[in-house]
């Protein structure tokens, strides 16, 4: 079996794009990828061109092989630009392997470790008692945890004001679900030691399953001083490419959940890499997955391997999301992931659909201070 073609798909989803890839075969089999630099599809697609000679006509199953050979063949090592395309690519050989031997991709790594994957979604609200009420209706609807982004006033953060109101708000939350449903915080890098560190300090009294980003990624050194000052625990990494990015968080345990992002890190060879990597420091993961169902599908691949696993980010529903393009997708119910059954990652994949949804132009949202400066999104 041999790698006929390499094509790419950016997607518009109704709100936000998305960038998916299929590499054909010439027994028949393809294989579907989804890569995770939002609002840089495009850039995405072109470094895909860029490795697409180096694909054709190698063998699909050498996975590693390909893989180092995408990461390093150019020279430069693989940026999170080019390690987003390499993740998709990775993802589709993977799908592509699966088929062929006719089984799951988490049959071929090392099968089930547990029955169900659990999820978390995400949960909004203007206000803490708006926060508390939605909180309230997802854990009606079977959801375990509930997660929310620290709040900003419309496109302005200010750091101090912001802790306050997530202090209110993790209040409001713990009050309303009780003991038994697991909230998350999101940070999301927008915030510095000297605002992050007492924020996570007053948040221990109400036991969050994690605290998420609370600093800016560059520097991951930083995290030793947060690692000397809180206990709650912590949770890294969605925007890193490579287990190289994880080293020092991970060896100086400086976390204790990894955010993997699978369609930036390398694909499901990078991402297991990871993972292994973080048992043996006691880290779970947590991967991260803002995107769509190639992406789902091989986290649920991922988590149903790996014995070091915490919980699922999924935002969005199988089935709720660009159906069209994706005729089958994976299993959900009662806030949990279900193990797919068919070959590859069991996910189907309709490219007339996605050429009618093409990419449109746009750019992330982005926050600033009251005083004008750019801050992190």
């Amino acid at each position: 079996m041999k790698i006929t073609d390499v094509k790419s798909f950016p997607v518009w989803g109704g709100n936000r794009n998305f960038f998916f890839i299929k590499v054909e075969t010439d027994a028949g089999i393809y294989g579907i990828g989804e890569g995770g630099i939002t609002w840089r599809e495009l850039a995405t697609a072109a470094c895909v061109d860029h490795l697409k000679p180096l694909l054709i006509g190698e063998d699909p199953n050498r996975i590693e092989h390909l893989w180092q050979l995408m990461f390093r063949g150019g020279f430069f090592p693989a940026g999170r630009i080019a390690c987003s395309a390499i993740s998709a690519i990775d993802i589709a050989l993977w799908d592509i392997r699966g088929k062929a031997l006719g089984v799951p991709v988490y049959d071929l790594l090392g099968g089930l470790v547990r029955n169900k994957v659990v999820c978390y979604p995400h949960i909004s609200g203007g206000t803490a008692e708006q926060l508390a009420d939605n909180a309230i209706k997802t854990a009606d609807q079977g959801w375990r945890f509930v997660r929310w982004g620290t709040p900003t006033e419309g496109d302005i953060l200010e750091p101090s004001k912001a802790a306050r109101q997530t202090l209110k708000q993790c209040e409001a939350v713990r009050t309303a679900v009780g003991d038994d449903v697991e909230i998350l915080i999101d940070v999301h890098t927008r915030l510095d030691p000297q605002h992050a560190i007492p924020l996570c300090r007053s948040l221990e009294q109400f036991h969050p399953y994690f605290i998420e980003d609370p600093l800016r990624s560059e520097n991951v050194t930083t995290y030793h001083q947060m690692a000397r000052h809180v206990s709650v625990p912590l949770a890294v990494g969605e925007q890193f490419a490579t287990k190289w990015e994880f080293r020092e968080l991970i060896e100086e345990e400086l976390m204790q959940y990894a955010r993997i992002d699978v369609c930036i890190v390398g694909g499901l060879t990078e991402a297991r890499k990871v993972a292994n990597w973080c048992e043996t420091h006691y880290i779970d993961i947590a991967p991260h997955n803002p995107l769509g169902p190639v992406s789902t599908a091989a986290c649920l691949h991922l988590d149903l391997a790996t014995s070091n696993f915490g919980v699922q980010e999924l935002p969005r529903q199988p089935g709720t999301i660009l159906p069209e393009v994706f005729p089958v997708q994976v299993s959900f119910e009662d806030g949990h992931l279900l193990p797919p059954t068919s070959p590859g990652l069991g996910i189907d994949f309709n490219e007339e659909a996605a050429l009618a949804y093409y990419y449109q132009e746009g750019n992330s949202p982005r926050i600033s201070r009251p005083d004008g400066s750019f801050t992190n999104w």
